[in-house]
């Protein structure tokens, strides 16, 4: 069994639409391209048929994924999070303890991280290492860089 993806309600309505986009769209642009090189002539020595079959390939294997994602998802009642603790569909805000430099992360499914955006999946090692404190804890986090003490300053709702 596949693991399950917890998303909020427009994490997963944008990945049906990004489905939607690869079935309608992308989708019968492969064919054509398919279609188009294979109209050339002699498929044997056709480079172009042979990559517009492996971009084919690529979009399928990326569809079918998809789909397994958007099967094994569950939308998170936002109303049922406890705020007290650092938990997935959380922001929290914490200080390093060592530069006093202050962040702030919404704790989010994998599908939906985005840095830029300050939204951090579940399974990143910040992440890891904040999931469950509440505000005043301190916390060790193994980062790539070494080990980063944090402060919880703040646990609030995604906005």
């Amino acid at each position: 069994m596949s693991k399950l993806n917890y998303l909020t309600e427009d994490g997963l309505k944008k990945l049906k639409e990004e489905l939607n986009h690869l079935k309608t769209v992308e989708r019968p642009k492969a064919s054509q391209a398919i279609a188009d090189a294979r109209d050339k002539g002699d498929l044997s020595e056709n480079a172009e048929y042979d990559a517009a079959k492996e971009a084919q390939g690529l979009l399928e294997l990326k569809i079918s994924k998809m789909e397994e994602l958007v099967q094994n998802s569950r939308v998170i009642d936002e109303s049922k999070i406890d705020y007290s603790k650092v938990q997935i569909m959380t922001k929290v805000k914490i200080r390093n303890t060592k530069n006093k430099a202050e962040m702030q992360y919404s704790i989010v499914s994998e599908s939906e991280a985005d840095l830029k955006k300050g939204k951090i999946a579940v399974n990143t090692p910040i992440a890891k290492g904040l999931l469950g404190k509440t505000v005043g804890e301190k916390t060790i986090v193994q980062a790539p860089a070494g080990n980063m003490e944090f402060e919880i300053l703040e646990i609030s709702p995604m906005t």
